[in-house]
Parts: C-alpha cells; structure tokens; sequence
C-alpha cells in the first residue's frame, strides 16, 4: 500500500457502502488520513462511533467533513490537503432518479463538475470516479445523468494539468446499500416471501471488494481520461433469489413477482458498440 502511504485520501459520498469498504481495505495500513465528505451528519456519527469500537488504535485517521457536493464551495472548503479523491457521492436509486430527475443532475452531473473542478485548482495528484453500467446505452435518469457524469471527467481531464481523473464502470455491486440482496434477506428473516421484478431480467454482478478493488486499479494503472470497465458475470434476477432462498433458508416457492420498476432495463450493457 506504499502509494497510500501518509497520504490523504478523501470519499464522497462516504458513508456509504464503498466508503466503509474502503475504510475497512484501509485504515490499519500506512496512510495518513481519510476524510469522509458527506452532507448527513447522522450518518457520520454512526460511523465515527462504529469504526472507534472497531479500530480504536487508527480511528483518529479518519477525519469527517459535511458537505454536498452540489455546493461548489463545500468541496473547495474540504480539499486543502488532500492527495486523492474517490468520488462516489451520487443518486443512485433508478425509480427515485425516474421521478425526481432534476436532482439527480444537481448530483450526479454538477456534483461531479464541482468536486473535479475543486480537486483541479487544488492540485489533488488523482480523482476516481464511480460510475455504472446504465450509462451504456442509457434508458433512465439515473444512467443518463451517469453517462454525463463519465462525459464531464473525460472532458475535464484535457485541462487537469496534474490532477489524474478517471472513471471506473461495473454493474451491481452486491449488498451495497438500496440493492435488493439485503432487502430479500430481511424478508426471508421476517417469514414473508421474497419480492423479485422480472426473473428473466439480468445484471451484471460484483461484491464490494471487487468494486474497491476496480478503484485501485484505475488508480495504480488508468491513464488522464480512461474509463475503466470491470468484466463481470451476469445473472438472472431469478437465478440470484434462488441463491438468496438457498443460503438464508428462503422458500423458493414463496418467489413473488411484481413487475418491473421505473425507468428500469430487462438488460444491462457495460460496453458499447461505438466504445
């Protein structure tokens, strides 16, 4: 983790499911500091208080900022200091982002802008950004605002000067927060039957530590512009709740089927044809 060390390495939208993965990657190596740059304070004390029980002997390496990303002065406000970005902030609910499609810009797209703008002035040596397979041939909100999102960090890296700026795309990551694993899980453990889409719909699937991983290689690897694409198998809705029922004791039988959401696709593409 030598790149890493005593370094600081700053995640948007760090409360979330990619930031307490990284954290849980980082935090007992040698690197300075990481700061949590988010606009829910609940949020951030949950998580203060949990990584203090957890790793009391490193916990003061994780330093804590509100702020959105939507506010231009809120990300200048948090980069003094800061080596690397992952920015991970985002809506990324599809229905939400259906429905309210104006916020989703205001995130995903001026969110971007701003923390790449921030990052540039401040001469942050790198900026990874998230992004998904929705923004392939992008039908809804949420890929549309994705697929603009990829757009700005390419566009931006023409004029970075030191900054690096890359983006990373891959599928569903598994139990992250708002997919639909963890949700099964509680309805199997609350004896109620488990609620699927489509079951001939597919996702392209990964766990967390790939997706962290993804990030670390565009990082070591990707060049100033390059978005990065993780291969990843794909399954059935149906094949992945069978597995859920399988490992938690659901009944495969009590399989309920509710139609497909807003805004969402039968089936994902990572690459384009013209890509």
């Amino acid at each position: 983790m030598s790149i890493f060390a005593g370094k600081t390495l700053m995640i948007t939208g760090g409360t979330g499911s990619f930031g307490n993965a990284v954290l849980n990657r980082f935090l007992r190596t040698d690197i300075g500091e990481i700061r949590i740059f988010s606009r829910d304070e609940k949020k951030q004390d949950d998580m203060r208080h949990e990584y203090q029980v957890k790793y009391p002997d490193v916990a003061h390496k994780i330093k804590f900022f509100i702020g959105d990303v939507r506010n231009l002065q809120s990300c200048k406000n948090a980069m003094p200091g800061v080596d690397y970005i992952f920015h991970a902030a985002a809506l990324k609910q599809v229905p939400s982002c259906e429905f309210f499609p104006m916020e989703a810009v205001k995130t995903n797209v001026i969110g971007t802008d701003n923390v790449l703008t921030a990052a540039i002035e401040a001469g942050v040596g790198a900026v990874i950004c998230l992004s998904t397979d929705k923004a392939a041939y992008p039908i809804n909100a949420m890929g549309i605002t994705k697929a603009i999102e990829e757009k700005i960090a390419v566009a931006k890296s023409r004029y970075s000067g030191k900054t690096k700026i890359c983006s990373t795309r891959y599928g569903n990551v598994m139990c992250s927060r708002g997919s639909v694993i963890p949700l099964w899980i509680d309805q199997i453990r609350n004896g109620n039957p488990i609620t699927l889409t489509e079951p001939t719909m597919t996702r392209f699937i990964m766990s967390l530590e790939e997706a962290v991983d993804l990030v670390l290689f565009a990082f070591e690897h990707g060049q100033n512009g390059d978005i990065l694409v993780q291969k990843a198998p794909a399954c059935t809705i149906q094949t992945q709740a069978e597995a859920v029922c399988e490992l938690f004791g659901g009944k495969k039988e009590d399989i309920k089927v509710i139609g497909i959401r807003h805004g969402e696709k039968m089936y994902e593409t990572l690459l384009t044809n013209e890509e």
